[in-house]
């Protein structure tokens, strides 16, 4: 999938850290970014993602702090809304200093708490949908204090060595600039902003309303017949959503397959809809219970999301059904 539109990154740093911001931004991206007239603050650079689902040219944009509380309180303004809502990371980039405890060891974990400040009352802390990195440049070998300060403001801690420094740890667990772009590749960067996907959520509430009306008093499996495809669309382009259709009529096997069982799959050889006869035979009693656990995952994501502005809202939704699609 190509997303053409995709949410923002936000990467800050002090002012004059802005060395290892340029550093760091040339590693993930394999470019320098440049400046607009004297200063990286309010430049923007691009990283381009490409995983086996998807790729993306996901915008970066640059900004210096001088101030961590003023900056904090600037992102955190009425004004500031607009930017928030389309941001799918915040990467923050700073000097390990050499003692935890010292004046500036303080100012840097100052610094973090800021930046931690804004994800959690201005992107919603543990419930946004995207990622928040520190990346401590330095050699420091004992790094527990700035892994727990990070930690505590849900934000993950990546410490950025040398060029020497081998890409994993003793784990086998990708560390420093790898890390971090590992990090930034398992993020959902579609931008799922109410104009783009309609009324997904309002449609995901409907569908799970009406499955619960379809199950008798006795907690019986819905009729086969009831589950209609059709009607699972969620606000999505038929094109997209025909691969989970063809999952739900022929237990996710092409055709010419066969199922566990030995029997040949029943879905059309021409890849058409199938009859409703033909529906109703290959939903078995797996296809109902793949239905069910569908059903569920949808609702956990509506009752979970009970109070967030309606954006949220909609952006897990959407989510949410295309981790079902590929899934299935």
């Amino acid at each position: 999938m190509d997303i053409t539109n995709p949410r923002r990154i936000l990467a800050v740093s002090l002012t004059d850290s802005v060395q290892h911001l340029s550093r760091v931004l040339k590693d993930l991206t394999g470019t320098t970014p440049e400046q607009t007239s004297t200063s990286l603050a309010g430049a923007s650079h691009n990283l381009s993602l490409t995983t086996a689902y998807y790729t993306a040219e996901v915008p970066i944009w640059l900004d210096l702090i001088s101030s961590p509380s003023e900056w904090s309180d600037s992102f955190l303004s009425p004004e500031a809304k607009e930017v928030l809502e389309v941001l799918g990371g915040v990467m923050l980039v700073f000097a390990l200093p050499a003692h935890a405890h010292s004046d500036e060891g303080k100012s840097a974990q100052d610094l973090i708490k800021q930046v931690g400040k804004v994800v959690k009352d201005g992107l919603g802390g543990w419930e946004w949908d995207g990622v928040g990195l520190c990346l401590g440049v330095g050699e420091i070998d004992d790094v527990d204090v700035w892994e727990d300060c990070c930690a505590e403001l849900g934000l993950e801690f990546v410490q950025v060595r040398s060029q020497s420094t081998p890409s994993r740890n003793e784990f086998g667990e990708k560390t420093g600039i790898p890390r971090a772009l590992e990090a930034l590749e398992a993020n959902d960067w579609v931008n799922a902003s109410a104009e783009d996907f309609g009324s997904d959520f309002e449609d995901i509430e409907a569908e799970i309303e009406e499955q619960k009306k379809r199950q008798n008093g006795d907690g019986e499996k819905p009729e086969a017949a009831g589950l209609d495809p059709e009607s699972l669309d969620f606000g999505f382009d038929r094109e997209d959503f025909e691969g989970l259709k063809r999952a739900i009529w022929s237990s996710g096997k092409e055709d010419g397959e066969e199922f566990m069982d030995g029997e040949p799959s029943t879905a059309p050889a021409d890849g058409g809809k199938p009859t409703s006869d033909e529906t109703e035979e290959s939903l078995d009693d797996d296809d109902v219970r793949n239905m069910e656990r569908l059903m569920a995952k949808l609702q956990a994501v509506r009752d979970t999301n009970v109070g967030l502005p309606e954006d949220q809202r909609k952006r897990a939704a959407a989510k949410a059904v295309a981790e079902v699609m590929k899934e299935l």
